[in-house]
């Protein structure tokens, strides 16, 4: 069996695609390494980008394997703002698709009045 670090997550769970860029195992390119099957967790290969990780968890990623273990007091603040920052953005994602849900139906129930 591979070398693998352990690598502290102060958040108990963390999506799978925030813990590869918090962990420095991809770039930015987190989402599409894990929708194109390059990422093993637990040695099973995995296309959920939101996949619950969790302590004892084993990922590999870009030749990189990493054991994932719990500690609340190892909370850094790239690793906050790179949840937080996350996070917000899921929200303001939801909210817009919401309102174009929202105009869009409106559009469709309101007849148009002409004369």
């Amino acid at each position: 069996m591979s070398e693998h670090s352990t690598f502290d997550i102060c958040v108990e769970p963390i999506e799978l695609y925030k813990l590869l860029k918090i962990a420095d195992m991809v770039s930015g390119e987190a989402k599409t390494m894990i929708s194109d099957g390059n990422v093993l967790v637990n040695n099973e290969v995995t296309v959920q980008k939101r996949k619950k990780i969790r302590s004892g968890d084993i990922i590999e990623c870009n030749g990189k394997i990493i054991k994932v273990a719990y500690d609340p007091s190892k909370k850094s603040t790239e690793f906050i703002n790179t949840v937080v920052l996350a996070s917000k953005k899921d929200q303001r994602k939801k909210r817009a698709k919401s309102k174009a849900r929202t105009i869009s139906s409106e559009a469709v129930t309101k007849p148009s009045q002409k004369r």
